[in-house]
């Protein structure tokens, strides 16, 4: 299915979980923000929610430095 990620268009196999997606980005969710259709997602619902197609993911992570 077909889902827009950070602006562009990414396909993903159907049933998808916003941590499924996450680790298949290898981005850890404690080190990253995730929005869902313009909501903040909070971290304990990653694993329950199943994205559908034309979803809108933007993933914001965090970067150290010095």
């Amino acid at each position: 299915m077909q889902v827009q990620l950070n602006g562009e268009g990414r396909e993903i196999p159907n049933g998808w979980t916003v941590s499924d997606l996450l680790a298949d980005l290898r981005i850890e969710s404690r080190y990253c923000a995730v929005e869902l259709n313009r909501k903040v997602m909070p971290r304990e619902q990653h694993a329950s929610c199943s994205l559908k197609s034309g979803d809108e993911i933007e993933v914001v992570t965090l970067v150290g430095g010095g």
